[in-house]
This record gives C-alpha cells, sequence and structure tokens, in this order.
C-alpha cells in the first residue's frame, strides 16, 4: 500500500486541528484542575423545593445550661463577644476581586467575628447578630455554626435568630464555601480556614452568651458624607426620575447605629450599619486584613478599650455592611490610569487600554493611606451618633426566616401579571470587574450583546445554555449558565435563605447579598409598609449585606437593563428584586400578625463532601544550613525615631501551620521594656494597624518573615523590641506530619523623639 502524503494545505489544517484540540484539554484543566478538582467527583445534588440530597451532619446535643436571668428590670439582657476568626495568611488566595494571584502573603491586621446576643427580661425570646470581618458570609459556613451552636445550646440559637454578615472586606482568606463558582475563585476548598474562621463566629457568641447583663440599646441615625461615591452613576439614571428626584444623593448616606450600655450606663458595645464597599485596599494588595469597615472598628474599641491591645478588652465595635452594592470607597472616581483622564462613562473604559486601564483611586496618597482616611470618616461618624443617642429600643423580640428557591418563584406584579425568577446564569459585564477591579480580559460593562468568540469558548468546555435560561435572563448575554452547571457541585445556589429579626421598633433585615443603593430603597420601603398595615408603625428597617448565603447582586429591573456589572451580576434574573420584596414581605407579615409558627420552613440547602481540594499542597518547612526557625537574617537598627519603619528579617516558616496549630494567639509583638518593674510589657500585636507581617515564599519549604513596626508619633521613648511567634511543619521519615510551635526574639533597640 503506498504510503499517503499530504499536502501544505492539509498539513496545516491538521496542524490547526491538533493545536484547537490542545488549546481546549488545557482550558478544560485550568477551569477543573488547576481549581483543585482532584479529589472524588461523587457528590450529587438533586434541585427542587422539596428534595435535596444532602450530608446531614448530626451531633450531639449537649445543652449548656441556660443561667437564671434577672428579670425585673425594662430592657434586654444583652452580651458581646469577639474572637479571631482571620483563618490562613498564605498560600491562600483573596475572596473578593476575584484576581488569579492575588494570594496573601501576610498579615496586616487580624480579622474579628463580633457578635451581640439581646433577650428580653424574661429570657423567653432572644437574637444573635454577629458582624464578620470576612468577604461574606457563606451557606457552608452559616449551616455549620447553626450545628455546633444547636450541639452546645439545643433550641436556644436558631436558623430564624441568628444573622451572619460580613463585613465584605475583600482582603481576607477565600476557601471556605462549597458552590463551584466560589471554589473556583477560591482556588479550592480550605478546611483549614473554613474551621478557623467557624470556630471564632462560635466562639464570639458563646463570649456574648456568657457575658449577657440587663441593659439598654439606643439607636440613633445621622449622614456621614465625604466617604462614598456611586461607582455605576448611568444604571442609577435608569431608575425612574420621579423616584431619584425623592432622594438628594444616588448613594445611601445614612448611617444607623445601635448603642448598648448596661443599667449603670456603662458602656457595652456598638453595631454600625452604612453602605460602602470596603475597597480602600486594591487588588494588588496581598495582606489580609479588614479594610476601611475595620479600622473604624479598631479605631473605636482602641478608644473605649484603653490599655488593651487591640482585640482585646470589653468593648465591641462592629461595622456591618448594608446596600452596597453600587457604592465605592474610592471617591476620587475612576481615571484613566495611562492619561488621568476620567472614565466615568457608562462601559468603564479607556481609549488605550479598555476597562483594564479604568481605575478608582482612594482619597489617600496610597491604598493604607486611604484605607484609614476613609475608615476614620465612618468612626467619626459612629462616634458622634453613638455619644448623642438617646432614642431607647424598647419592645420584644421577634424573628422569622425562610429558605427559598430562588430559581423558581413566581412574582406578581399586579393583579393580571406574573413574572419568574431564573436559574443562576452570569452575564459579560460580570468579567468586566468594576472601577474598584478591572476582570482579567478586556471585557466591557454595560454589554448587551453576546461575543461569538467568548461563546464558542464557553460551549466548548461548559456546554451550550439552553433557550430557557437565555430567554429569561434577558437583556443579559449569558456568559456562563452557573444553574445549568453541575460538576463537580452545584455552580451557583438554588436555595437562599430569606430572614427578619425585630427588636422593638428596629427590623433587621439579612440579605443575602449586594443590594445596589435604589434596591435598597425600595426593599426598606416595601416591608415598612408592610409593617404598618399590620399594625407595627414607624419601624425602622435596617438592610444588613452579605448575610447567610452569598447570591452576588441585586439590581433594580431598570438598572438590570443597561448590563452593567452589578446586572451582569444579578444571577436570579431581571426580577430578583420583586421576588424579594414579596418574600420579605411575607416575612414581615409573619411577625406582624404574630404567624411566623404558621411559616414552612422550605427546602433545606445542602451540605456538600468531597469538595475541590487547594492545589498548594502542605510541605515541610524547612531552615536554611546552619539555621534554625526564628533566627536573625536581617536585624534591627540600634536606635530609630519616631515616624521611621523599624524592620526585621527572621527565618521563617509557613504562616498557614498557625490555623492549625494555635499555641500562639500571634504573628508578632513589639515589646517596651519598663524600667520601674524590669518586665517587657507588649504595646503591639498583629491586630495593630501600626505592624506588618510580610511572608516570603522561597523553594523547598524555605522561608522568610518580615516584621515591620511603624513607629507612631505617639510612641513614648524607651527601649523596645520585636519578638515572631510562628509554627513550622515537620514529618519525620514514615511518620505522619506534626506542626510545631517556635519563639524569637530580636535584639533590643531604642525609639527617641527627635
Amino acid at each position: 500500500m503506498a504510503k499517503r502524503t499530504f499536502s501544505t494545505l492539509e498539513t496545516l489544517l491538521i496542524f490547526l486541528l491538533v493545536m484547537m484540540t490542545a488549546i481546549t484539554v488545557a482550558l478544560l484543566s485550568l477551569l477543573f484542575i488547576t481549581s483543585g478538582t482532584i479529589e472524588n467527583h461523587k457528590g450529587k445534588f438533586t434541585q427542587g423545593p422539596t428534595t435535596t440530597t444532602t450530608t446531614t451532619r448530626v451531633s450531639p446535643v449537649t445543652t449548656t445550661p441556660e443561667p437564671p436571668l434577672f428579670q425585673n428590670f425594662s430592657g434586654y439582657h444583652i452580651g458581646v463577644g469577639r474572637a479571631d476568626c482571620t483563618g490562613q495568611v498564605a498560600d491562600i488566595n483573596m475572596m473578593g476581586y476575584g484576581k488569579s494571584g492575588q494570594n496573601a502573603r501576610g498579615l496586616l491586621t487580624r480579622l474579628y467575628s463580633r457578635a451581640f446576643v439581646l433577650a428580653e427580661p424574661d429570657g423567653s425570646h432572644r437574637m444573635a447578630f454577629v458582624s464578620i470581618d470576612i468577604g461574606m458570609v457563606s451557606q457552608r459556613m452559616r449551616l455549620e455554626v447553626l450545628n455546633r451552636l444547636k450541639s452546645k445550646y439545643g433550641s436556644l440559637y436558631r436558623r430564624d435568630n441568628v444573622i451572619l454578615s460580613g463585613t465584605h472586606t475583600h482582603s481576607a482568606p477565600a476557601g471556605y464555601f462549597q458552590y463551584t463558582v466560589f471554589v473556583i475563585a477560591s482556588e479550592g476548598f480550605s478546611n483549614r480556614t473554613f474551621d478557623y474562621m467557624v470556630t471564632g463566629i462560635v466562639k464570639s457568641i458563646e463570649i456574648a452568651h456568657r457575658n449577657m447583663k440587663p441593659g439598654k440599646v439606643f439607636i440613633n441615625k445621622g449622614n456621614v458624607d465625604g466617604a462614598q461615591l456611586n461607582r455605576s452613576p448611568s444604571s442609577y439614571l435608569q431608575n425612574p426620575q420621579s423616584e431619584r428626584a425623592r432622594y438628594s444623593s444616588n448613594t445611601d448616606k445614612e448611617m444607623v447605629v445601635l448603642k448598648m450600655v448596661d443599667l449603670n450606663g456603662d458602656d457595652l458595645g456598638l453595631i454600625s450599619w452604612f453602605a460602602i464597599h470596603p475597597v480602600s485596599m486594591n487588588n494588588s494588595n496581598h495582606l489580609v486584613n479588614s479594610d476601611n469597615m475595620g479600622y473604624a472598628a479598631y479605631l473605636f474599641e482602641q478608644e473605649k478599650n484603653k490599655g488593651h491591645l487591640p482585640g482585646q478588652g470589653p468593648f465591641v465595635a462592629a461595622f456591618a455592611s448594608s446596600n452596597l452594592g453600587d457604592v465605592s470607597s474610592n471617591i476620587r472616581g475612576p481615571r484613566c490610569i495611562n492619561t488621568g483622564e476620567s472614565c466615568d462613562n457608562a462601559n468603564s473604559t479607556c481609549p488605550i487600554g479598555g476597562s483594564t486601564t479604568c481605575v478608582a483611586m482612594g482619597p489617600g496618597q496610597d491604598m493604607l493611606d486611604s484605607t484609614q482616611i476613609i475608615g476614620r470618616i465612618l468612626y467619626q461618624g459612629a462616634k458622634v451618633l453613638y455619644a448623642s443617642a438617646s432614642q431607647e429600643v424598647t419592645g420584644p423580640v421577634a424573628s422569622a426566616h425562610q429558605w427559598v428557591n430562588m430559581t423558581n418563584v413566581t412574582v406578581s406584579l399586579n393583579s393580571t401579571h406574573t413574572v419568574k425568577t431564573c436559574k443562576p446564569a452570569l452575564g459579560y459585564s460580570f468579567a468586566a470587574g468594576t472601577i474598584d477591579g478591572a476582570g482579567s480580559f478586556n471585557f466591557s460593562q454595560g454589554t448587551t450583546v453576546a461575543d461569538p468568540f467568548w461563546e464558542n469558548i464557553r460551549d466548548q468546555i461548559l456546554g451550550r445554555p439552553s433557550d430557557e435560561i437565555k430567554e429569561c435572563h434577558k437583556p443579559k448575554p449569558v456568559l456562563v449558565h452557573t444553574g445549568e452547571l453541575s460538576k463537580p457541585h452545584p455552580w451557583h445556589p438554588d436555595i437562599v435563605d430569606v430572614q427578619i429579626i425585630t427588636l422593638g421598633s428596629l427590623a433587621i433585615i439579612a440579605i443575602p447579598g449586594e443590594l445596589t443603593t435604589m434596591s435598597g430603597r425600595r426593599l426598606r420601603e416595601a416591608i415598612k409598609a408592610e409593617f404598618a398595615t399590620y399594625g407595627m408603625q414607624n419601624m425602622t428597617i435596617v438592610l444588613s449585606g452579605l448575610c447567610n448565603v452569598y447570591t452576588h447582586y441585586v439590581t433594580t429591573y431598570e438598572e438590570y437593563q443597561v448590563q452593567r456589572y452589578e446586572a451582569a451580576s444579578t444571577i436570579y434574573g431581571p426580577h430578583t428584586l420583586s421576588a424579594y420584596i414579596q418574600l420579605f414581605r411575607v416575612l414581615a407579615k409573619a411577625i406582624a400578625t404574630d404567624t411566623v409558627a404558621n411559616l414552612s420552613s422550605g427546602p433545606e440547602p445542602p451540605f456538600f463532601k468531597d469538595l475541590i481540594i487547594p492545589l498548594i499542597p502542605n510541605i515541610v518547612d524547612r531552615a536554611p544550613l546552619g539555621k534554625n526557625f526564628g533566627d536573625v537574617l536581617q536585624p534591627l537598627n540600634p536606635k530609630y525615631r519616631v515616624g521611621e519603619v523599624a524592620e526585621i528579617t527572621f527565618v521563617g516558616a509557613n504562616p498557614k501551620n498557625s490555623a492549625e496549630n494555635r499555641t500562639h494567639q500571634t504573628f508578632l509583638t513589639v515589646e517596651k521594656y519598663e524600667d520601674t518593674s524590669g518586665t517587657w510589657q507588649a504595646v503591639h500585636n498583629d491586630a495593630s494597624w501600626e505592624t506588618r507581617f510580610y511572608w516570603h515564599k522561597g523553594l523547598m519549604g524555605h522561608s522568610n518573615a518580615t516584621i515591620q513596626w511603624h513607629i507612631p508619633d505617639t510612641a513614648h521613648p524607651g527601649i523596645y523590641r520585636i519578638r515572631y511567634f510562628g509554627h513550622n511543619r515537620k514529618q519525620d521519615f514514615l511518620k505522619p506530619p506534626v506542626i510545631l510551635a517556635f519563639e524569637s526574639t530580636s535584639s533590643a533597640f531604642e525609639v527617641v523623639t527627635t
């Protein structure tokens, strides 16, 4: 048989076919393998309003006896608590910007869970509100927290009377999700970080529970200016002019503050709600921190807890999120980074570089300066409102909760017309990102037409979206049809929490995502009217964002039509807001008419096993030959002036080990020698905003740790030292790995004022 020969054209076509196949395989690998899908994919999920295949996690209930409560007083039993929930600060992605490569490499400040428990005088009804320094609360996190609370307290803390709310810092670790979109963004599920965070949340509630004492709650409201701007003003302008005319701004400037004191008038705690994105720290940051909201809490707690290190002391201040969907803290607005010209246009694009060069800047010289400027504005606003709070909150505690299948909610627009929500999907403008952090490719906000190039890539990797989902989401061009993807687990949640807790005339609405400004206004107005219809007049409606489960954004129907980032990320379609208004009105009516017991619980959400593990493996830490962990590589200077930076580098170990072995509660301390007592006293720890902990990863388990102390003008002259606390992973031959604690101390140095 003659040997077959190929023409030049045939050879070229074969080469192109091979290359296309290779590219397809590479893209599939990028999507699944590098995201850590190296575990088995046997988990199954059955959609539907009544049936879900879940992993039931039953723990033995060992109820903690309830201490007797003093009942003869007017007010509430109030408990506050704070606990560390930082998780990993290395070898993990940060959650918020969705930027590949923005992994944690150290710590600027610790993250905290702040819990507030309030109960009626006889203890018959209670609530717990928890604000957490994380990007958002995941459904898996909430389910696990509730499971642990049930194991310890029985039915005292439940799905209806516990709200978990994320501050939405974009500089906290990822890795604590179970739905595939978020697992991909996290580059795997980190049980280490998940457990650390859950443990911290539960501990904060336990502390608040133990510390309950009779007290009073006061509420105050007032505008805070100079901290925000609307990052999608062209979307906001789509709302009816008659509606916009009722408001003086395209952002909600009102801050709501709860002041909690004991019966002697001594301060216990504060909760502040304000609509702002904590994105002062941009997507080039690699240090875990709580951003501007966390800095405001830090300032308030330091003011009230004098003599205590950050993260310690009895007073707890939470700065909680609200309807922040289209609200940025980068108040200088968007500009083209290559020309300096404004790019505040409908597509947020620049003539050169498109959307990737259109970036909003904060008010400071750098992102840390901006964080502190915005945080101080929030702190000062809350401080004024707290000091002048005089309207007492009185009345019963009530709560209502339902699980809802958000993919199939029928919404009555009027007496003759109904619409439905959609299976989840993300639009093209989702990939564009925002002026606070652009996407990786040159997508543009405001895209309402699909691109054949990206459609072809999506279809080859993920399959084609159905006509049903494309029609339901119009005018959103569907980029990723997440509601029709289920491997290795569903890509987005179907089952969503809706929840309201009332404390007298205050209603806290737990929002499972990010409402835009006008969406929040409509929802508040509808819930307030519903309460009034059934006899609860003059209710104060507070929207608490990023609660219980994350479902991206919620825009108004009008904003949805122009498909900027927030609309493209409204995953249940154009009628999502109308659905939430309808659902929350049901809860409000049930509370007002005392018929909560008649509410159905709804379809229980799943709790998946066999989640995608992180791509980055655990490896043994190694010190250089002749060195030990903690040895000094770059020493301190013998003397520094205030305003300078004291910097020291040690032989380090992977900081993620410290999320497993928690022998040490801080990576560092700055200590001052006290002549009178002859002892060293810690004046800063790693929760202080004056310190930095950097981890430099080397090869084969080698690493260095650099500690900086930015010496403030308030530092007292004297003799100081810096200490480093770490944990190294060790594994002997044929033995399981162990994590060992170590510590090191610098030489003494002097701080002078001049």
